[in-house]
C-alpha cells in the first residue's frame, strides 16, 4: 500500500495514515469535488481535488507514459503494479465499423477510481467438498452468483488458487484463465499480482469467447476460469467448453437464484445439467458477507454460518 500511496499527488499524501488503509477499498478522484475514501459501509471525504491533481495522478500511475494505456484506456480502465484497477471516465472518441460503435480514444478525464487489490487467502477453503467430486479427482462445474460488490471475483480466484496448487490437501489441476479485464489475476506486463497457484496459465486482456477457444486448443486445461459470462455468444463457447471435457469455475451477475434463473442462456445450461454448484454471494448493509450453496437443481446445500461451513468472510 505504501508504494501506492507513492503514486497518489503529492499534496494529498497527507490525507492517509497508517489507520486509514486499513480496510479501505476504493479511492475516489473527481475534478472539483472530494476526494472520497471508501470502506466496505462508509465513505470519508477529504480536499476538492483540482485538474492538475489528476494530470499528476495519471503521470505518477502510468510512469509518465499514459500513451503506452492508450488501448486499455479505451477499455475505461487499466491495472498497475500490485494488481491495483485504475478506473478513469472522461470524455471518449467514437468510431463505427461494421455496424459496431467503438470507443477509439478517452481525453479530458475528470474521474479515477483506484481500487485496491486485496487478495483473501484461505475464503474458499470451506467451499471445496461441494466443489470437488470427493474420490474421483475431478470437481463440479461451479458458477459464484451475486450483485457487484459481493464478492464474485474474489472466491472464484481463490478456488482457483487452491485447486491449481491443492492448497486444500487434495490433488492440483491444471487451469487456465481467461482474464478479459484484468480483475483475476491482475497482470501487470504479462504477470499475474495475485497468486494463482503454481498450475494456473493466465491469458490476459482476452475476449472470453476467442479466449476459451484459444486455450482449448492450445492449452489441454483440465478446468477453464472466466470472469463475468453475460451475452449469448459467452454461453455457446462455454457449451463448447463443457462438451470438450473441461470443467468450469465461473461468475455471473445476479441477486437471487430466481434471477439466475430467469437469464435465457443460464436456465438452458441448468436444464441442460451442465452446471453442477452454484455459490449464491450476499453482502450486508454493515459491509460483511455471506454465502449459500446449490446444486444445479437449485436445492440448497448448505449456507455460512453453518458448521459444515465456518465462517469464512470475505474481502473484495
Amino acid at each position: 500500500m505504501n508504494g501506492l500511496i507513492n503514486k497518489l499527488p503529492i499534496r494529498l499524501r497527507g490525507s492517509f495514515s497508517e489507520e486509514s488503509l486499513i480496510g479501505l477499498e476504493e479511492i475516489r478522484f473527481r475534478t472539483g469535488k472530494p476526494l472520497e475514501l471508501c470502506y466496505r459501509s462508509r465513505s470519508i471525504y477529504g480536499e476538492e481535488i483540482k485538474d492538475s491533481d489528476i494530470r499528476e495522478l495519471l503521470n505518477y500511475l502510468t510512469g509518465y507514459s499514459i500513451y503506452a494505456y492508450e488501448e486499455e484506456l479505451k477499455q475505461g480502465y487499466f491495472t498497475i503494479e500490485g494488481g491495483h484497477r485504475i478506473g478513469v471516465a472522461g470524455r471518449t472518441s467514437l468510431t463505427e465499423s461494421g455496424g459496431e460503435v467503438r470507443v477509439s480514444a478517452m481525453t479530458d478525464i475528470g474521474a479515477v477510481n483506484i481500487r485496491i487489490a486485496h487478495e483473501c487467502i484461505g475464503c474458499a477453503l470451506p467451499l471445496m467438498p461441494y466443489i470437488r467430486k470427493v474420490g474421483s479427482g475431478d470437481i463440479h462445474n461451479t458458477f459464484f452468483v451475486a450483485r457487484p460488490g459481493a464478492g464474485k471475483t474474489t472466491y472464484l480466484r481463490d478456488c482457483i488458487r487452491i485447486l491449481s496448487g491443492g492448497a486444500d490437501g487434495e490433488g492440483s489441476f491444471k487451469i487456465c484463465v481467461v482474464d478479459e479485464r484484468s480483475e483475476i489475476a491482475a497482470c501487470h506486463l504479462g504477470r499475474p499480482q495475485n497468486d494463482l497457484g503454481p498450475r494456473t496459465d493466465v491469458l490476459d486482456g482476452c475476449p472470453k469467447r476467442k479466449g476459451m477457444r484459444m486455450l482449448l486448443r492450445a492449452m489441454t486445461p483440465k478446468i477453464i476460469a472466466v470472469d463475468e459470462l453475460g451475452g449469448e455468444e459467452d454461453f455457446k463457447i462455454l457449451s463448447e467448453v463443457l462438451y470438450s471435457g473441461s470443467r468450469v469455475l465461473g461468475t455471473v451477475h445476479a441477486g437471487d437464484t430466481k434471477e439466475l434463473a430467469a437469464k435465457p442462456y443460464m436456465h438452458a445450461l441448468l436444464a441442460e445439467g451442465m452446471i453442477d454448484r452454484l455459490v449464491l454471494l450476499m453482502r450486508r448493509t454493515d459491509g460483511e458477507r455471506g454465502f449459500e450453496v446449490y446444486d444445479g437443481g437449485l436445492n440448497i446445500l448448505g449456507r455460512s454460518g453453518d458448521s459444515s461451513f465456518g465462517e469464512g468472510g470475505i474481502g473484495d
